[in-house]
């Protein structure tokens, strides 16, 4: 942190998570934290005599063997020392020279370094072929290796035309055993070394493929967790994983089909002028059929391109129907509801086979036209040739006609691949706008990476705030002014759509496009960093997610650092360490995809134990009881009252029985605060309020007023008040 604070980087350390199976952070894992939080790093190991060479430099993260790190400020080669300087002890205490026997005895040869980027970052550039090109030249080193393997492999593959020469016009003609026998060792050799070099230039391929790979799925998916939450609710879940999934394609494009291309083109400059010494005419021959090609592939690329397109569309939508169906399988199967999905997987899949059949017999008409163009370079060449000697136009031999054919098929190969390569270039650029569609949307980079990191007290003031919903044309916020301190515990009421989620959502920074102020601890929300704030909350929500893993991982989900007696410890506060121990695994236990093995109670009291665990001073619970039994919902709300001492608790709920005890009840109607007061100054002042609490409370009222009712019913009748009472006219 100190050395990220030199580049004016602010980082927090609760912010990192450390990797599992780490005993200490190591350097990669390090450099991705900061590069996660906006900033450049780069772990890597030197040697002393490099390391003292890092004069003028800034502060580097020197990794020590125990687990601990020193920041070397400067160095001094003259007197063969380095200046360390304690990372936790502050700018101001001075430097200490440390010599190379000394470092040796503490520091393992990792370093880190760290600066702030400045400019357009990888992770925020525009997902389209640019950037693809920037990430291949990225590989320099290796592509240099490969470009150089495959020009050495471009001149070795002209031998074996020249030495099949050489043996039909001398060995054959004239019955050389000599030439034979020079030739055979000539092979040998020349075989040994092709071998040597296709291995070497095929692992080089590899390497930087891979590379390219990783490069480009950990860019994807960590796009892809940059996306806002709002993006994810407007847009069909199936339909983003469909649109993911395509820049897989683009992925397998560069790194296979592009590469071997680009490296198969390099026969052309060392056969070609071969070519044309040995026959001119037979060269530009099979140049100009090489072309046609070209321009046949060209003529017919729109209309492939447009097949392909709707191709993959199909593709996704009914990839979509089936994320859909397996999500949401519970709710096919209790409905039965399964002739209905069979009958959209039918029609999804007619569309794919519709467009699957015209795609290929595009593509076969393609092949079809290409053929013969094909066959006149591997056989009709030769009778061309043949022709030429006969005719005496061309003063070549049977066995230069024989290694201009192998040649010719080399230089042809590459053409027609080339061509084809236009082709794939369509569907690649339609997976990329596909990709594109949903990685090319704004995110949450920068609010995740900049801002403040202020000491969270839970302190709450909303001033004229007002917000309305992307493409909507009513305000979900209106004039929102009131104002908490510390530790106080808020209801949010009212009916359905009134804001009450909302109020919830800007308080999580899900969506910062509000008006007015709303400020935590007298700092405006927005200037807060998005994943300091993130983590200083507790959010329970009324559906929560556990992921597949046991008890123990899901509540320290995205805290690996906490022991087992923090885990218990927020088990006991949430009220469920009870029903965990009684469990045969205990904390161990597993946790079925979908919660499938545990009550929707335990699975609200293990997401709040999941909240509590962090111990946050500002806690949103939006409806989390509402979908509990009463027995569950009594447990909860029992626990909140424990949990709640101490800090902000902000509850949404329609139970207005869960919220008698908050200290303050915000009543919210179609976008405003209508009243914010205690339970009993609701019930007096607020006709809202009042009418909700005699909703939910009419089955208690009946029962204890019962009597009373009755007594009433006769003295009116006995008044003639009500139809069939008994009094005079």
């Amino acid at each position: 942190m100190a050395a990220a604070h030199f580049h004016g980087l602010d980082l927090d350390i609760r912010d990192f998570a450390a990797e599992s199976g780490e005993k200490f952070p190591s350097p990669a894992t390090l450099a991705r934290w900061v590069r996660a939080q906006g900033g450049v790093a780069k772990g890597m190991r030197l040697r002393w005599n490099y390391l003292i060479r890092l004069g003028n430099t800034p502060p580097v993260v020197l990794m020590f063997h125990d687990g601990s790190a020193g920041l070397m400020v400067g160095t001094d080669p003259s007197r063969g020392v380095v200046w360390l300087r304690d990372p936790l002890k502050g700018e101001g205490e001075p430097p200490v020279p440390i010599d190379r026997l000394r470092l040796a005895q503490v520091w393992n040869g990792d370093i880190l370094l760290i600066k702030r980027r400045r400019d357009e970052s990888e992770g925020e550039a525009r997902f389209d072929l640019l950037w693809f090109a920037k990430l291949v030249l990225r590989e320099k080193r290796g592509l240099r290796d490969v470009i150089f393997s495959s020009m050495v492999l471009s001149i070795l593959q002209i031998f074996p035309a020249l030495i099949v020469m050489q043996v039909i016009d001398r060995v054959v003609n004239y019955h050389s055993m000599a030439t034979l026998v020079s030739l055979t060792g000539f092979v040998v050799i020349l075989s040994l070394y092709e071998i040597l070099l296709s291995y070497g230039r095929q692992e080089l391929s590899l390497v930087v493929s891979t590379r390219l790979d990783a490069r480009i799925s950990l860019h994807a998916f960590n796009r892809l967790l940059a996306l806002p939450l709002e993006f994810y609710e407007r847009q069909q879940t199936g339909e983003i994983l469909g649109r993911f999934s395509a820049v897989f394609r683009v992925r397998d494009f560069m790194t296979g089909q592009l590469l071997t291309t680009m490296l198969d083109l390099f026969v052309l400059f060392v056969v070609m002028p071969v070519l044309f010494y040995m026959s001119p005419t037979m060269a530009w021959l099979t140049l100009a059929s090489a072309g046609c090609i070209g321009l046949i592939v060209v003529i017919m690329l729109p209309a492939v391109s447009r097949v392909a397109g709707q191709q993959i569309r199909t593709e996704m939508r009914r990839n979509a129907t089936l994320y859909e169906t397996v999500a949401g399988i519970r709710t096919v199967k209790t409905l039965a509801l399964e002739n209905t999905r069979r009958e959209e997987w039918d029609e999804r899949t007619a569309d794919v086979v519709q467009w699957r059949l015209a795609a290929g017999r595009m593509s076969n008409w393609a092949n079809t036209l290409v053929m013969p163009l094909n066959l006149f370079i591997n056989r009709g060449i030769i009778l061309v040739g043949a022709y030429l000697i006969l005719t005496g136009s061309n003063s070549m031999q049977g066995g230069a006609l024989m290694a201009f054919m192998m040649l010719g098929g080399r230089v042809a190969s590459p053409l027609v691949s080339l061509a084809r390569l236009m082709e794939t270039v369509n569907e690649v650029t339609v997976s990329l706008n596909e990709a594109g569609m949903v990685l090319n949307q704004p995110t949450e980079t920068r609010a995740l990476t900049t801002g403040m990191r202020p000491k969270i007290v839970g302190a709450l003031s909303f001033s004229e705030v007002n917000f309305s919903y992307p493409g909507s044309t009513t305000k979900a916020l209106i004039d929102v002014n009131f104002s908490i301190p510390a530790g106080t515990m808020l209801g949010l009421v009212g009916r359905s759509g009134s804001g009450k989620s909302t109020i919830t959502r800007l308080l999580q920074g899900v969506s910062r496009s509000y008006e007015g102020y709303l400020r935590l601890d007298g700092i405006d929300l927005r200037e807060i960093n998005l994943h300091h704030l993130r983590r200083s909350f507790g959010v329970v929500l009324q559906d929560n997610f556990l992921f597949r893993g046991t008890i123990k991982d899901n509540i320290t989900a995205g805290r690996p650092g906490y022991t087992i007696d923090d885990v218990v410890r927020a088990a006991r506060m949430a009220g469920a360490e009870e029903f965990i121990e009684r469990m045969p695994a205990g904390y161990d236990t597993w946790i079925e995809e979908g919660s499938t093995n545990i009550s929707g109670g335990q699975r609200q009291r293990l997401a709040i134990a999941r909240a509590v665990i962090s111990d946050p001073k500002l806690m949103i619970l939006d409806e989390a009881t509402s979908a509990l039994d009463p027995e569950s919902e009594a447990l909860v709300n029992a626990n909140l009252e424990r949990i709640g001492k101490g800090r902000t608790m902000v509850i949404v709920s329609h139970r207005l029985s869960s919220l008698v005890n908050c200290d303050q009840i915000a009543v919210m109607d179609h976008g405003k605060l209508i009243d914010i007061a205690s339970h009993e100054v609701l019930l007096e002042r607020c006709d809202i309020y009042r009418t909700l609490w005699l909703q939910q409370s009419r089955h208690v009222n009946s029962g204890s007023s019962g009597k009373e009712a009755d007594k009433q019913k006769e003295d009116e009748q006995e008044q003639g008040q009500l139809p069939g009472g008994g009094g005079e006219q």
